[in-house]
């Protein structure tokens, strides 16, 4: 069998999906970007989408709901200036592709009648970070309820104190076209799946919950049975260790962070202040700092599109740029931002392959994909060791952040209390509060056990949500203010 080179493969996919069904091709999606570009614009583009998901949930030992559902449509966008105008259907067709690129046409402010040369098509370069599947038919329905009922009674077998198991099993298949005023065309299929799991621990009247749970670009098949194992693991083990937990201390202190999921705090902290129109419009701590010290030496942060299989990864932005490895922060030192094609324009600088959009109906604008620090060559043992007296944080929950000031607060759902370099008791209330630029010039010690998290990140902003991940190694910070209950 002779298979087709991955972009053409894709390209393929996303014409019998998103064209071929409601009598387009190419021809029809150059005359609409004509139709917008017959008045000046800098720039246009059309996303094309379709996406169809799956959901299973398990509460008290039944699968007691599931979902399905399909979805499509196309937006269209013109860029002049710093103004945007943007349309959008769930109504594939010539007609209302038309009728939208007519629409946004209104944005220029010549308003004058031109002729345009239509661009060669380009196509996207090539990649494949992840397989082509649908991931929903990877598995039969039997299969997904076997599934989450084993979850549930592993769960229980691991300890009597085990009393509610709730698993919910989530499956996307999603297809996307991007067709662009300079003639790119890009196309990307994009498996996701996730897998998560809480339990509820109860010792006399006190109850405590514990989470894990994790997933990716690829089949259900990834979850194993080892891997289901792995995840119940960590959840009950939180609820139990929770179980134990004391009111945490206040005030000012070393903390120290475990490594993987903690890096949401480098997520919120630092990598939303380092998206592009923050700091194009100088919203951001960090605006007009490149080239200067924001952290500590040691500290290198990217934001990198292009790591195989991972929940924030993307073949092709929803621009249709490719993603790329990002350094953000090298050695304490501020190097660049995140960037989208429009706030790359206007800041004179080139897109990073960050331009995201949660779908059709929604505008794209910079957006993290995996963000991550590197890691150092300390012993986690040994950071841990060098507290005197400090807070040890292995998991996280909520957080928020102030884009403006870099004042971030986060609290930690498992964390524990440490002395003399020995580790005396879990905590339970524990908030980490303080500013973005400043925690990072804190940071004294870096583990080598950088990690990423287990794939179950996702992004809030402007009313858009996107998958994305996360990752640290073990980092201790001096002088963090922690808010707790003692």
């Amino acid at each position: 069998m002779i298979s087709r080179e991955p972009t053409i493969e894709r390209l393929a996919t996303a014409r019998q999906l998103l064209l071929e069904p409601f009598g387009l091709d190419e021809s029809h999606l150059s005359r609409a970007l004509a139709e917008i570009r017959a008045n000046q614009v800098d720039d246009a583009d059309l996303y094309f989408q379709y996406t169809r998901a799956e959901g299973w949930s398990l509460e008290e030992g039944i699968v007691k709901t599931g979902s399905f559902s399909i979805d499509q449509g196309v937006g269209v966008r013109a860029v002049s200036g710093e103004k945007t105008a943007f349309a959008y259907s769930d109504d594939i067709s010539e007609a209302s592709l038309l009728d939208a690129a007519r629409a946004v046409r209104a944005i220029s402010g010549a308003q004058q009648q031109r002729k345009v040369r239509i661009p060669k098509t380009t196509i996207a370069p090539s990649r494949t970070l992840y397989p082509g599947v649908d991931p929903i038919a990877t598995l039969n329905s039997t299969e997904k309820v076997e599934l989450l009922g084993k979850v549930e009674t592993l769960a229980r077998a691991k300890d009597p104190r085990i009393v509610q198991v709730m698993a919910g099993l989530a499956s996307e298949y999603d297809v996307v076209m991007v067709a662009r005023a300079d003639g790119t065309l890009a196309a990307d299929v994009r498996p996701l799946v996730r897998l998560s799991v809480t339990v509820i621990a109860e010792q006399g009247d006190r109850r405590e919950v514990g989470s894990s749970g994790g997933g990716g670009r690829f089949g259900l098949a990834y979850f194993s049975d080892a891997q289901i194992n792995e995840y119940v693991n960590e959840a009950v083990e939180q609820a139990l260790i929770n179980l134990d937990s004391r009111p945490a201390p206040a005030g000012e202190m070393t903390v120290v962070l475990g490594p993987g999921w903690p890096g949401v705090l480098l997520h919120e902290a630092v990598g939303h202040g380092l998206e592009g129109d923050f700091n194009r419009k100088g919203s951001s701590a960090f605006s007009g700092r490149i080239g200067e010290r924001v952290a500590a030496k040691g500290v290198t942060i990217l934001d990198d599109g292009t790591l195989p299989d991972r929940r924030g990864s993307l073949n092709v932005d929803d621009e249709g740029c490719a993603t790329q490895a990002n350094v953000l922060i090298e050695d304490g030192i501020l190097k660049g931002y995140i960037q989208d094609a429009l706030n790359a324009r206007l800041m004179g600088v080139k897109p990073t392959g960050n331009g995201r959009r949660e779908s059709y109906a929604s505008l794209p604008m910079p957006r993290m994909t995996n963000t991550y620090m590197l890691g150092g060559d300390k012993d986690p043992q040994e950071i841990i060791a060098s507290i005197k007296k400090g807070l040890y944080a292995t998991n996280f929950g909520g957080g928020q952040v102030d884009i403006t000031s870099g004042k971030f607060v986060f609290s930690a759902s498992q964390a524990y209390w440490v002395e003399n370099g020995k580790i005396q008791y879990p905590v339970k209330g524990a908030t980490l509060v303080g500013n973005g630029p400043e925690c990072m010039k804190k940071v004294s010690l870096i583990g080598n056990d950088m990690r990423l998290d287990s794939g179950v990140g996702t992004c809030g902003k402007e009313g858009q949500s996107v998958p994305v991940g996360v990752g640290q190694p073990t980092m201790r910070i001096d002088g963090l203010t922690v808010g707790g209950t003692a």
